[in-house]
């Protein structure tokens, strides 16, 4: 496959889709709606496919579950982007493509690891199938980024990719 993918965390999904509540992610709030949208929409242009895991789904999908007013207009626009995921319509990667993920072999894979991650690093089985996600997509030969208001997740983004870690501050990506 190659180029670049920008795995969407549901952090960074809820704040895109302005989720009410969730309308910013990362420390002191500085993932917001107009970063999210400018990097992606620099991505895009760049090259890079999208990538929506099924984590990120059924999180952001539980997020929009419990919003009090505008539930019906956000589940919209995110039962829209799954479509488009779904059937691969630029910029997304074919959602299919991670259905070896969820094998059961793979399963216990993730869930023995993940029993080791959760003691000693906190690590969300959420955080850990996203992970797989990102290793998925190395392997195919990809440059991969995690877009996340996470910084323990975007740890996890250096230890697959083996390239320096990136942080989030004030609204702007820089080398660490």
């Amino acid at each position: 496959m190659g180029g670049k993918v920008l795995i969407i965390d549901t952090s960074v999904m809820c704040v895109w889709l302005r989720v009410p509540g969730k309308e910013t992610a990362g420390k002191g709030g500085v993932v917001t709606y107009e970063y999210v949208s400018r990097y992606i929409d620099e991505q895009t242009r760049n090259g890079a496919t999208l990538v929506l895991p099924m984590t990120t789904i059924i999180e952001t999908g539980n997020f929009i579950a419990q919003v009090e007013h505008g539930r019906k207009e956000v589940a919209r626009r995110f039962a829209d982007m799954i479509v488009e995921a779904a059937d691969g319509k630029q910029p997304w990667a074919v959602f299919s493509r991670q259905k070896d993920l969820w094998d059961g072999g793979k399963l216990k894979d993730l869930a023995n690891r993940w029993s080791e991650t959760v003691v000693v690093e906190k690590q969300s089985l959420g955080d850990a199938a996203i992970v797989d996600v990102a290793a998925f997509y190395k392997e195919l030969g990809c440059t991969i980024e995690i877009f996340t208001g996470d910084g323990g997740l975007k740890n996890w983004e250096q230890k697959v990719s083996g390239q320096p870690k990136l942080s989030v501050s004030r609204g702007r990506r820089r080398n660490r």
